[in-house]
């Protein structure tokens, strides 16, 4: 922390190839470098971590992280989006396209998702322990108390109702448990910021290919998850999912898209958050420029 306040970077979509995608950890590890640089307190990668969604490859970014001295609890956080957790080819496939036991779709990405709280447990609990979604991180810099409220908003292939896999929906009972008069309690005197992979603004406009682009690409109940977020006092929102850079509001709540690594790995949000409450909030291209 600085006189000037503390200092956030986020950033989403890295679209990995692989574990062995060297040219895109080389681009990862120089953007982390260039963050550690400027001072930067806590880092939010919000999901897309890879185009394989197998487990095995998450292994090279939390190696990465540790090589850089940030794979800890206080430093960085992580989700996971729908390509970590989502095998579309194998979901398409003859076999399992026309079953009609939805359950097993859904058990599918339960394993994946316990998967991904298990490998990245230290940065989720803080410990050895494995917790899932939603879970809060509430950071203490002295005169200044962050907590992010983290929500897993990828739900599971459908042949009709998620044809592409990139439809999300935040859970009934991950909403359910952040209205727990103890989640707002423990929330208080903090600078409450929501987390999750999918977008609450696509394009939104009238244009026909517009429109059907939104639909598969929507939060299905982001009216649902603002309403958690406002009444746990949510200052702001930040998201990735659709590739652009951008600020807007949803809610009386300012709402960050963190873009594409993969289109710009050096550009990222930056946010500094101040003992009084208020927030500045820039896009920053690294070697120079913002805005």
């Amino acid at each position: 922390m600085t006189d000037k306040g503390i200092k956030l970077a986020h950033f989403s979509d890295l679209h990995l190839s692989g574990r062995k995608d060297r040219k895109g950890l080389a681009r990862l590890d120089a953007l982390l470098s260039a963050l550690s640089d400027s001072g930067c307190s806590h880092i939010i990668i919000t999901g897309d971590l890879y185009n394989s969604s197998n487990p095995e490859d998450w292994a090279s970014i939390r190696e990465l992280l540790q090589h850089k001295g940030l794979y800890s609890w206080e430093k960085v956080t992580i989700l996971p989006g729908n390509h970590d957790l989502i095998d579309l080819e194998e979901e398409m496939r003859f076999y399992n396209a026309l079953n009609p036991d939805n359950g097993s779709r859904a058990r599918r990405l339960r394993r994946k998702l316990n998967r991904f709280c298990t490998d990245f447990r230290e940065i989720i609990t803080g410990d050895e322990s494995v917790a899932g979604f939603p879970y809060v991180k509430t950071l203490d810099y002295g005169d200044i108390s962050l907590a992010l409220v983290m929500v897993n908003t990828v739900f599971p292939w459908h042949n009709i109702d998620n044809p592409l896999g990139a439809r999300g929906q935040a859970g009934k009972a991950q909403l359910e448990a952040l209205y727990d008069p103890s989640v707002k309690k423990a929330l208080q005197n903090s600078f409450v910021i929501g987390v999750m992979h999918h977008a609450y603004r696509i394009y939104e406009t009238g244009v026909f290919l517009d429109q059907a682009f939104d639909w598969t690409m929507e939060l299905k109940n982001r009216k649902d998850h603002l309403a958690a977020m406002q009444q746990l006092g949510a200052r702001l929102l930040l998201h990735g999912h659709f590739h652009r850079f951008q600020a807007y509001s949803a809610g009386g709540i300012k709402v960050i898209n963190g873009g594409s690594f993969s289109l710009n790995h050096r550009r990222y949000s930056e946010m500094i958050i101040k003992a009084d409450g208020t927030c500045e909030q820039r896009f920053v291209n690294v070697g120079g420029g913002d805005s």
